[in-house]
Order: C-alpha cells, then sequence, then structure tokens
C-alpha cells in the first residue's frame, strides 16, 4: 500500500471534486487541490508524513490567496441580476400610487406594484426612480 499512495490521494481529490460541485463554495476545492500535491509528493517518494504537511500547506495557501480572487472573479463585478437590477431604474407610473396604498408602474414594459418612498401621491404619468424592493413590490421615488 505505501508504494499507491499516489492512487490514495488521487481519490482523495476526486471526491473532493464531487463535493464541491455540492457545495459551490470553493473551500473543498482548496482540498482537492492540496491532495494533488500531496499525490505529486507520493509520486516523489516522499515519506507520509510529509504528504500529509505538503497537503495541509498547499489547503491553507489555496483558502488564504487562491479562493478570494476566484471567488471575485465567479461573481463577476457586482452586477445585480433579476428584480434586484430594477433599483435605479426609472419608469412611468400607469395606477395612481396612493399614500398608504400602492400603485403599478410600468419599466420595460413591466408592470410592477409600486409604493411610495415618502408616503406621497404620485399621479399616472410620472416619472419615478426605483429606490428598493421587497419581494414583488419595489419602492419609487418621483425624479
Amino acid at each position: 500500500m505505501i508504494n499507491h499512495l499516489w492512487l490514495l490521494w488521487l481519490t482523495v481529490s476526486f471526491l473532493c471534486l464531487l463535493v464541491e460541485l455540492g457545495s459551490g463554495d470553493l473551500y473543498v476545492l482548496c482540498f482537492a487541490l492540496g491532495a494533488l500535491v500531496g499525490l505529486v509528493a507520493a509520486l516523489l517518494g516522499m515519506p507520509l508524513w510529509m504528504q500529509v504537511l505538503l497537503m495541509a500547506a498547499a489547503s491553507v495557501f489555496c483558502v488564504i490567496f487562491l479562493r478570494p480572487s476566484l471567488v471575485k472573479k465567479l461573481r463577476g463585478n457586482g452586477r445585480r441580476s433579476n428584480a434586484d437590477a430594477l433599483i435605479g431604474r426609472t419608469g412611468q407610473v400607469i395606477e395612481t400610487i396612493q399614500p398608504g396604498g400602492h400603485g403599478y408602474v410600468k419599466i420595460d414594459g413591466d408592470e410592477w406594484r409600486a409604493v411610495s418612498e415618502h408616503n406621497e401621491t404620485i399621479p399616472v404619468g410620472t416619472t419615478v426612480t426605483v429606490v428598493s424592493r421587497e419581494s414583488i413590490v419595489i419602492t419609487v421615488r418621483t425624479l
């Protein structure tokens, strides 16, 4: 078995990659990369304690230095999507927004239930800006 430790490291790395597919947080990926370092150490004939030490060091290095940049690249430039992308957009009131009540705003052809930011009446035809969103209701203010 001592001559085939590289196979153990390969299996550990593969299993870590499978777990990473389910988690997506990139921590387990660091352990998979660490296991690959252990595999290389095993192929070079290093003792088991050295293989484990190198695997741990490589994993910690990956978590501290590699993971943050990978997460930043995967998450993109912070661009919002879906309904959160509405914040800051402008639209037209198509049904009067009443104080303490709601109305409707049309943004890019889509109609959204809206409430007034300052609890004021906003008549039909007024151009408004979306300031926040709570579920499917947007909060708007007049320009």
